[in-house]
């Protein structure tokens, strides 16, 4: 049974409260040990086509989800009858800006893919800045953010920084699945016929993993990906800190599609979390974390830096089925493996281990 609408507001207002007590919010906090980023790319237009893939892909607002921003090969002609499989994003720190992760998903969608970041797109220093504490958005509506404000409560300062509910919900990842299949069959739409709607990713970054795990039990889903990210230990903080109903440890065993966890290395804060959740998988699964990395990746380095090249290829492999892009994970002498600033771990996997279903 659903939660109240009542219930709801109550339930933001007490994270609201939990937060001036000092109970962290959501995974996106501090490291342990920070790493500064190096400076982002220069800014282009959202028209200008970005990525590696053979498909450079531009960032757009959509009139039909206008809650969300939409990454795609530039030239859609240019895909023949290739079709795109679809990748649902949810955002780290909760926030509802779809260009927080223009860079990774960017390089994504260059390489013959639809991703749908939840948020519509926000001010271009979105993009680059190191903190997206005061580039929040405007909350989702339904999100605990939304409602608490909606019941007049405001955000609290605690110790300098804001502590404010999840402005997002796992259900956006779910909408951009939605729209997306819909899109694919109207006719008059730029991707009418051109997506694959038997392949779709749902993935996200320490908030938006959180919620990535929730959507991952939707049955149309292919594959899932936990950046920086990881289920909480404590029963029903999925939906304290990422409106994320089924996001415990207890539901990370009833996922059924493989899966790719991602950190920076053990003094990340979610690097436990995601260890964790390997352990609990019970599907064919790939954990690695790299050398020198905190909790803010390489996400806003040129092409979304190395975890750019890990997403686009993991994709690659599992919706696509790509065997070249498999060997990065796959093996003893996998790429990541020879990588020395990396370290791997998987378990049921082979270069067949792709897609839906697969044991």
């Amino acid at each position: 049974m659903k939660p109240s609408r009542h219930t709801l507001i109550a339930l933001a207002v007490a994270v609201i409260a939990a937060g001036a007590a000092g109970t962290p919010l959501a995974q996106e906090r501090a490291p342990e040990k920070e790493y500064p980023a190096p400076p982002p790319p220069p800014y282009v237009t959202p028209a200008t086509p970005q990525g590696t893939g053979k498909y450079g892909a531009v960032m757009e607002a959509d009139p039909g989800l206008p809650t969300h921003t939409v990454y795609r090969p530039a030239d859609l002609a240019k895909l023949g009858a290739e079709k795109l499989p679809i990748v649902a994003w949810g955002n780290g720190a909760c926030i509802n800006v779809g260009n927080r992760f223009r860079y990774f998903l960017s390089e994504i969608a260059s390489h013959g893919f639809v991703a749908i970041a939840t948020g519509p797109i926000g001010p271009q220093e979105a993009e680059g800045r190191a903190t997206s504490a005061s580039l929040r958005g405007k909350p989702a509506p339904g999100s605990p953010g939304a409602l608490a404000l909606a019941a007049g409560q405001q955000p609290v300062l605690d110790g300098g920084k804001k502590s404010i509910p999840s402005d997002t919900t796992a259900a956006q990842l779910i909408d951009a699945i939605d729209w997306a299949i819909r899109e694919n069959g109207r006719k008059g739409s730029q991707y009418y016929g051109r997506l694959d709607t038997s392949k779709i990713a749902v993935m996200g970054q320490s908030c938006g993993g959180v919620q990535a795990i929730d959507a991952a039990h939707d049955p149309r889903v292919s594959t899932l990906g936990v950046w920086n990210s990881g289920a909480w230990p404590v029963k029903g903080r999925g939906w304290d800190n990422a409106a994320a109903r089924a996001a415990d440890k207890d539901d990370v065993k009833t996922i059924k599609v493989p899966a790719i966890y991602i950190t920076g290395e053990p003094a990340e804060v979610a690097y436990k979390n995601a260890d964790t959740d390997f352990d609990l998988l019970q599907v064919p699964a790939f954990r690695a974390w790299r050398e020198d990395t905190g909790h803010g990746g390489t996400y806003r380095e040129p092409n979304g830096g190395e975890f750019g090249e890990v997403g686009a290829n993991w994709l690659k492999w599992q919706l696509k089925g790509d065997r070249d892009a498999a060997r990065m994970f796959t093996g003893a002498d996998c790429g990541l493996c020879k990588r020395p600033n990396w370290h791997v771990k998987s378990k049921g996997l082979d270069a067949g281990a792709a897609g839906k279903g697969q044991p």
